[in-house]
């Protein structure tokens, strides 16, 4: 285990050497693979960062038994990409050739060692998944009803050619043929529903591939594809106070697990933080008031900024609106949003005092990575050595969702 965390730290520093080499390596031997991955310079930096999301995340949990189901999750996704037991030797072997390239002198034959065992186990357990699932690869859907809300808000109903099964609080990844080979990962806004519909809560995101398609042109009867539910975003019950926060279009999961609470009410009570840039966002406010009415076990409070005040202010009236709302250690909470959201207020919950274990989110790296001097994007490498410490995606094979 050491070894390979040792080696590890050597090869993130050349993280961006290490991860276009492994694709200058694993197309040039295998020219057949390419057809598998994105076409687009924007998705294969997204790739390249699940490449390593996925390598980081492994080597941070070695020792955690919530591994093996990790990969066996992640093996079960990527039947999406098509990938069959051949995909596996050929990513194995790349994959040592671009270690061993970034390790330079510290690539020894005991690390090779170590790196091709641990890459087997990884290999054994995506395969076993793959197999184990009886699932389909993918779930066609068509869209059956599409709602927008302002420019940059879509709801979109969809009805899956078989039940696609999920729990309140989880994700899909999303294809179009619009966007070919480009997947993007949403929450499911409900709780299963005796028709199988679900409903994806879609925020446009300036300059995104999927996202613009999904808000302004797709159209009912259109087809797309949908990914296999994931996530760990879904309701304890225990005998504790809840707190939901939601920011964006966040609020699509917790939705989903008000809607199953309101099936089968909480014993305890549950206050909903809803955080948007504007009074315009609160896209889903009559709901929310309507069930704020029905049930006396809701309070609701909304976040927004003041009139003419920067979008920032929601944040500071959050931070004051969690204070007041206090006995933290005794509650659980569960937070969705963008991925910086999501950062900062599970710090400040923790300052707060909430427990670590009893907040819950599904993580995601920022899109964009942040920024370097000039305001251009931090490179790969810059990204890695000056990053925070990161919370990837789960499966982190898996793109991040655009809020």
């Amino acid at each position: 285990m050491r070894i390979l965390k040792s080696s590890f730290a050597v090869v993130e520093r050349r993280a961006e050497h290490a991860v276009k080499f492994f694709y200058s390596h694993l197309f040039w031997h295998n020219p057949g693979i390419r057809a598998l991955f994105p076409v687009s310079f924007e998705d294969m930096e997204r790739q390249r960062d699940r490449l390593f999301a996925a390598l980081t995340h492994v080597i941070a949990h070695l020792e955690n038994e919530s591994l093996l189901p990790y990969l066996r999750d992640l093996g079960r996704d990527h039947r999406k990409f098509l990938v069959g037991p051949e995909h596996y030797a050929a990513v194995g072997s790349s994959l040592l050739a671009a270690l061993a390239e970034a390790s330079a002198g510290a690539w020894t034959p005991q690390v090779e060692k170590a790196w091709s065992e641990a890459y087997q186990v990884m290999a054994d357990a995506m395969t076993a998944g793959a197999g184990a699932s009886e699932d389909p690869p993918w779930w066609d859907a068509e869209v059956v009803r599409h709602l927008q809300y302002g420019q940059d808000i879509g709801v979109l109903t969809l009805r899956p050619h078989a039940p696609l099964p999920h729990l309140p609080g989880q994700y899909v990844s999303v294809s179009s043929d619009r966007v070919p080979t480009t997947w993007r990962t949403y929450s499911i806004g409900n709780a299963p529903r005796a028709d199988h519909t679900l409903d994806l809560h879609v925020s446009r995101i300036e300059q995104g591939r999927l996202s613009p398609a999904l808000v302004r042109d797709v159209q009912p009867g259109e087809m797309l594809r949908l990914g296999a539910a994931g996530g760990q975003l879904t309701f304890r019950r225990a005998d504790r106070p809840v707190s939901l926060i939601a920011a964006g279009t966040g609020w699509a999961p917790i939705r989903a697990m008000l809607e199953d609470l309101a099936q089968h009410p909480p014993d305890q009570d549950v206050r909903l933080f809803v955080v948007a840039r504007d009074a315009a966002h609160l896209y889903d406010r009559p709901l929310i008031d309507e069930y704020a009415a029905a049930f006396r076990w809701l309070g609701v409070t909304y976040i927004t900024p003041a009139p003419g005040q920067h979008r920032n202010q929601a944040t500071d009236r959050l931070a004051t609106a969690l204070s007041n709302r206090g006995l933290w250690p005794d509650q659980d909470v569960y937070l969705s949003g963008p991925p910086l959201f999501v950062d900062e207020t599970s710090y400040l919950l923790e300052e707060l005092g909430a427990r670590p274990g009893r907040i819950f989110y599904d993580s995601a790296p920022a899109a964009g990575r942040g920024h370097g001097p000039g305001g251009r994007p931090l490179g790969f490498g810059e990204w890695f050595l000056n990053r925070p410490s990161p919370h990837w995606h789960n499966p982190s094979g898996r793109a991040p969702r655009e809020y």
